[in-house]
């Protein structure tokens, strides 16, 4: 129950309505038991003069308070059947009961009325921490996760928490109240019996016990089932054109049948499992009943037993009246079980140890005066090394171009110099500083990014333009696009710049959607622009309306680019020529040209194609 102490951790925001719920509880507890109550005294007194008290109990001290209170009880009824009738008196028991009955019921509403606050109050907390989580975890950690098996844990497997667990919060609550109360009548009215029925509920705990431990087992295969399957829908979402392409229709349907087979399966045993819950604990009650019967009855009709008959018959009643409650907490233990392989997949999440933080003391810096450097970094994202013992200086207000074949390390760089990764060995400096002593907020905020797939969101033109600056006036935005040689299609569209996009950018074209990006790291401002393959993607008529928009943002800044069409640096300040990971040439276009060597190699290669 461990996962389900992490999620209960979340009610201390809504303590108020646990108190309020635990005391409309308590009063409904009571009020459950003495309806019950109320009825036993009258099969002694309306229907057996034996039964009758005549004189006034006296009260003898704390010890003996229940017997007072009874005794009290039975003269009151006694006295109005001698005064009222039985008729009047029989009128008067049923209204006190119906009475009774409407504060249970009163109070049922009201404790389960404050509860949804708690309930849903947690359910909402629960999502924004996994959202919180989500875009706080670096990359690294999502490379390696199923996005579909991430979507599962934020929607189904929070629902089930909501629904399982949650839901049995009341019962857990409310229901031992009313087992209490109703127990600690059962051993006033009679110990040995009750003692008796104590020894009988053992068993039947240890077959409940049984029977859930394999429950939450198959639940939490079924979630991670459901994250396979959920990511198969998002895959063919997003690659729908390719699997049309090459026919793989039935290949992919395979796929996810067998998917949704494997879950169905797992669903099956956990719900048999599941509806089994409630039968058995009802057979086991009724066994139990069953046990007292023989056993108190034999007691009654002995005379060995301090109960009445009538006594015995509305201990029965109130034992009956426990049942229910006990169904209800081994239903809700069973659900709990089940909830727990869920609260697993969430806690999973939140007590992931986020591997790039910033230092207690780290440096909030605000602007970037001379140089970047890569000091003898080497990265490795799993076992080979990407990037081994490399050394670059990048001068304020430099353009500096990175170009090697697919694999030689040029995104990492990118990745690196954001913070999105951290290097395992060496350091990147800024102005000597080393990028983990400056906080991640104010190093991001010193660069714009704009990467060779535009990551574009379901939103307004301005809005997408305004993500890193949502504060930035229209005309600044206006400004942006204008560089950006965005503006002339935007002016086109039916709505201008309020026109909605759709999913990333579904309704642009390749390079309107990349002169968007562009603008908005225009409109961020930043000292220093990394441009991963930025035009690799693009038509010829999209390059040059692209490079012309990145030419005019690179001026007066200081710019890493990334290239794989080498047409588009040939203006830069350095050419670096990388090869496994390592530098091999590093000169002007014209130099490298003369040298004949790699990066002659790669210009000849295109030129040719």
């Amino acid at each position: 129950m461990s996962y389900f102490k992490d999620i209960l951790k979340y009610e201390k925001k809504y303590r108020k309505f646990t108190v309020l719920n635990i005391v409309f509880n308590i009063f409904y507890a009571l009020f459950n038991v003495l309806s019950v109550l109320a009825f036993i005294p009258v099969l002694g007194i309306l229907f057996e003069t034996d039964k009758e008290v005549v004189a006034k109990p006296a009260y003898e001290g704390i010890t003996n308070i229940g017997t007072y209170l009874k005794e009290s009880f039975y003269y009151f009824i006694s006295e109005k059947i001698e005064n009222e009738g039985q008729i009047k008196t029989l009128f008067f028991i049923c209204l006190l009961a119906l009475s009774l009955f409407f504060l249970k019921n009163l109070f049922r509403y009201l404790a389960s009325y404050v509860i949804t606050f708690l309930r849903t109050g947690i359910v909402k907390d629960l999502r924004d921490k996994l959202y919180n989580k989500i875009v706080e975890l670096p990359i690294a950690y999502f490379t390696e996760k199923r996005k579909g098996d991430i979507i599962a844990r934020m929607t189904a497997d929070v629902q089930e928490v909501e629904v399982s667990i949650l839901t049995s919060i009341e019962t857990i609550v409310r229901e031992p109240l009313t087992v209490v109360i109703a127990i600690s009548i059962m051993l006033f009215m009679s110990m040995k019996l009750t003692l008796f029925v104590f020894i009988l509920l053992p068993v039947s705990g240890f077959i409940i016990s049984s029977i859930s431990k394999k429950l939450k087992s198959n639940s939490v295969k079924a979630q991670k089932e459901t994250g396979t399957f959920l990511s198969f829908i998002e895959e063919t979402l997003t690659g729908l054109r390719v699997i049309k392409g090459f026919n793989s229709e039935k290949i992919i349907e395979r796929k996810f049948n067998k998917s949704t087979k494997t879950f169905r399966d797992l669903m099956t045993s956990v719900f048999h499992r599941q509806t089994l819950a409630s039968p058995m604990s009802e057979f086991l009650g009724s066994a139990t009943i069953i046990a007292i019967l023989w056993y108190g009855g034999t007691e009654v009709l002995s005379n060995t037993s301090s109960l009445q008959p009538d006594e015995f018959m509305g201990y029965i009643v109130l034992f009956y009246t426990v049942l229910n409650p006990i169904k209800l907490i081994t239903t809700s233990y069973y659900n709990i079980q089940k909830g727990e392989a869920s609260a697993e997949r969430i806690m999973q999440i939140l007590n992931t140890e986020n591997s790039i933080k910033d230092k207690p003391n780290a440096l909030v810096k605000e602007s970037f005066d001379n140089e970047i450097e890569f000091r003898n970094i080497s990265f490795k994202y799993k076992n080979d090394y990407v990037l081994k013992d490399f050394s670059l200086t990048i001068k304020k207000g430099e353009t500096v171009a990175l170009v090697g074949q697919s694999g030689s390390g040029k995104s990492t760089l990118a990745n690196l110099i954001t913070r999105f990764y951290d290097v395992n060995q060496g350091d990147i400096l800024i102005d000597n500083v080393s990028i983990k002593d400056i906080t991640k907020k104010s190093l991001r905020d010193l660069m714009g990014i704009v990467t060779q797939e535009s990551i574009l969101f379901n939103d307004t033109v301005e809005n997408n333009i305004k993500l890193g600056t949502e504060h930035a006036t229209k005309e600044a935005v206006l400004e942006a696009s204008e560089i950006a040689n965005a503006n002339e299609f935007i002016q086109n569209l039916p709505e201008k710049f309020e026109t909605n996009i759709g999913d990333s950018g579904g309704t642009l074209s390749g390079g309107q959607k990349q002169r968007l990006s562009i603008a908005r790291a225009v409109l961020k401002n930043p000292p220093i622009m990394v441009l991963d393959e930025a035009t690799s993607a693009l038509d010829t008529e999209s390059e040059q309306l692209v490079q012309l928009a990145l030419e005019k943002m690179m001026q007066n800044r200081t710019s890493l680019v990334i290239a794989h069409r080498l047409s588009t640096i040939q203006k830069a300040n350095k050419i670096v020529v990388m090869k496994k990971g390592k530098i091999v040439e590093q000169g002007k276009h014209e130099e490298l040209l003369a040298k004949k060597g790699e990066y002659f190699k790669l210009v000849t290669m295109q030129s040719l194609s």
